[in-house]
């Protein structure tokens, strides 16, 4: 009987490998369960940076509700939860898959969001995590660079708007450039910006961040109350 165990033993190792590879492999998250709490805190892996003068911000800066979320430019699901273009090919097959498979009433949560950005009761943290090529990492310096020209939120939103597969192109260079003309930004200051990599380290340094907090994944957002975490959004949650 143990010979006989002996290959059902190895087939789930192998399964189990496989899985979680395909895990590993996934590009974003379409969604997961609250994680594990602590007397109701959930429980994080690192420290959260605070908000700082360096972070994309939007709202009431002394809001008692902050939503720090970290995200990729070429994630799918974040271009879902963003509620960007939700006709576009991509975008439409997340959604259908998060209505199957999550809620059949599933709703981008971002929209909802802004509406109480605008009110003054929540301030909206953006934080950089690229890390599904170099695709996702142009993009993030790119929009830096539009920041540079106090258009960081409309880069951002052109960028959700407009993917297109991962590393296929979307965002490469030439095309980042001509987002910055079509937005009006000022071209050659963008384009040397760009070039430059004036901002390569400051992306890179976000998504080493991110991981010392437990982000493993976008989108990734930590619901803070007066500057602590009482909540946290794992992937595109309904």
């Amino acid at each position: 009987m143990q010979n006989n165990q002996k290959p059902i033993i190895s087939a789930i190792i192998i399964a189990g490998v496989l899985i979680a590879g395909a895990i590993l492999l996934r590009g974003g998250k379409p969604a997961s369960s609250n994680p594990s709490t602590n007397n109701g805190i959930p429980v994080t892996t690192g420290t959260l940076a605070p908000v700082s003068s360096t972070d994309r911000t939007l709202g009431n800066p002394i809001a008692k509700v902050t939503l720090v979320m970290s995200e990729d430019f070429q994630c799918v699901f974040c271009g879902a939860v963003s509620g960007s273009q939700p006709d576009q090919a991509d975008i439409a097959t997340a959604i259908q898959y998060l209505k199957q498979k999550v809620d059949p009433s599933w709703a981008p949560f971002m929209p909802v969001v802004m509406d109480y950005v605008k009110k003054g009761s929540i301030q909206f943290v953006y934080r950089d995590w690229a890390f599904l090529g170099p695709e996702s990492v142009q993009s993030a310096e790119a929009a830096r660079c539009a920041g540079d020209q106090g258009k960081f939120w409309e880069y951002h939103d052109y960028l959700f708007a407009h993917q297109n597969g991962e590393n296929k192109g979307a965002f490469s260079n030439p095309n980042l450039e001509s987002f910055a003309k079509i937005l009006g930004l000022q071209t050659t200051t963008f384009n040397q910006c760009l070039e430059s990599g004036k901002y390569a380290q400051a992306v890179a340094d976000s998504k080493t961040e991110g991981a010392n907090t437990g982000v493993t994944g976008t989108p990734k957002g930590f619901i803070l109350k007066d500057g602590k975490i009482v909540n946290i959004i794992d992937g595109a949650e309904s």
